[in-house]
């Protein structure tokens, strides 16, 4: 009897390790305080866009300035003279949002700027991410700073083409 019963719960336990899933987590501001050339990247950011906001303010002083006058000058002006002092005010300010949109846009050169200083540091974060977890035998890494986002799952626990059989579908073939 002591013997089915060791049996038991060696079995019990040798399954339950099997199926086990390990998870370990990272608080990615931290490790990237740690990294000299991501606080060097940080510092050219910055400047960059305190550099193109400067320009920005003093373009739209500009055309607070030609408002202000526009308005002093008013009273003065015919219909064409106005006209043509609105355009100028109006053509102003197309041109300095046009501006601000090409620096500051989500595909503007501070967007771009920014991706290709931090995009490196990123890939060698995720690399050594997915060294430690594959040296620890992790299966899956979360950054503690984010809102549940997964840094590394191993592949063993993708269950993907599951659900795409599931659903009918061919794994491997994509909807045009």
């Amino acid at each position: 009897m002591k013997k089915i019963i060791l049996l038991l719960v060696f079995t019990f336990t040798a399954f339950t390790s099997t199926f086990a899933q390990r998870f370990a987590f990272v608080d990615s501001d931290y490790i990237l305080k740690h990294i000299p050339e991501y606080a060097a990247a940080q510092k050219q950011i910055a400047a960059l866009s305190d550099q193109w906001q400067k320009e920005v303010d003093s373009h739209f002083q500009e055309i607070d300035r030609l408002y202000k006058a526009y308005e002093a000058d008013q009273v003065l002006m015919t219909a064409d003279m106005k006209k043509r002092r609105e355009a100028e005010i109006s053509d102003k300010e197309k041109s300095v949002k046009d501006f601000q949109r090409q620096k500051f846009g989500p595909d503007g050169e501070l967007a771009k700027k920014s991706s290709a200083l931090i995009k490196p540091i990123q890939d060698r974060l995720m690399k050594a991410i997915q060294s430690v977890a594959e040296s620890d035998n992790l299966d899956m890494i979360f950054d503690k700073n984010s809102e549940v986002l997964m840094l590394y799952a191993s592949p063993r626990l993708d269950k993907s083409a599951d659900v795409i059989t599931k659903l009918g579908l061919k794994p491997g073939v994509f909807a045009k």
